[in-house]
């Protein structure tokens, strides 16, 4: 439905994704309630009138000159991000960064089995099944042909701009998260400002434990009075910046 249409627009601008200013609900509802609507879907974002938009209550030139700025700054986003904000089901920041750095390429990604998906470290079969049923979907490239026309980038691997909540902070990672590999914990974890190094230390802020960690790893933490976090106190620490 439309509001099930303005969220996927919403999701596609905000910040972990495609990073454009002054596309905020408000104005997604106003430019997909108009007759013919400015906007159907993502795609739309790059083939906006912005004569119609300049018309509209409340746009001066200035915010139309901003929007279309940002707008066309947004193509040039990493692959990673385009991902994100494409919303597909089960693949978050985590799994998108981890597919745009093995592929590198969007095109890649399409030509892809099922099998290769779910044998990139991080993805297994549940994201594998989602992101492959996606991409095969015959509107879903219509869209995809819509951003390249446009000239939106579909090179990776930059990870998405996360909060850099962790600055300053050492999180040794031990054993597998139930979403995240210990590769992806770690990505998080750098993509967030902080050091994911192998051992444990002094220096060491919290280590976090999933499952089947290494032993020594939890025994030298638990001498040194390390804290020690489950995925769900991780995944607040990334969040937050606390240890809980």
């Amino acid at each position: 439905g439309p509001r099930q249409r303005d969220a996927r627009i919403e999701h596609f601008v905000s910040r972990g994704a495609m990073d454009i200013e002054g596309l905020g609900e408000r104005t997604i509802a106003q430019f997909t309630a108009l007759d013919p609507p400015l906007l159907r879907d993502v795609a739309d974002v790059y083939y906006l009138d912005y004569d119609r938009i300049g018309a509209l209550e409340g746009f001066g030139e200035t915010s139309v000159t901003n929007l279309r700025g940002s707008i066309e700054r947004s193509k040039a986003r990493p692959l990673a991000n385009l991902l994100v904000g494409l919303g597909i089901r089960h693949s978050g920041g985590a799994a998108s960064v981890a597919l745009a750095r093995h592929f590198g390429h969007l095109d890649s990604l399409v030509a892809a089995t099922e099998e290769e998906l779910a044998a990139v470290e991080g993805i297994g079969p549940t994201i594998a099944a989602s992101v492959h049923a996606w991409l095969a979907n015959d509107q879903n490239s219509g869209l995809l042909d819509k951003l390249r026309a446009a000239g939106v980038n579909f090179v990776g691997p930059a990870a998405p701009d996360a909060p850099q909540t962790l600055v300053g902070m050492s999180i040794v990672v031990t054993g597998t998260l139930g979403g995240l590999s210990r590769e992806a914990a770690e990505e998080a974890i750098k993509a967030h400002g902080g050091k994911a190094p192998g051992s444990v230390s002094k220096k060491t802020t919290a280590v976090v434990v999933g499952a089947e960690p290494g032993q020594a790893k939890v025994t030298k933490a638990e001498e040194l009075g390390v804290p020690i976090l489950d995925e769900a106190a991780f995944l607040k620490l990334l969040e937050t910046g606390a240890v809980l």
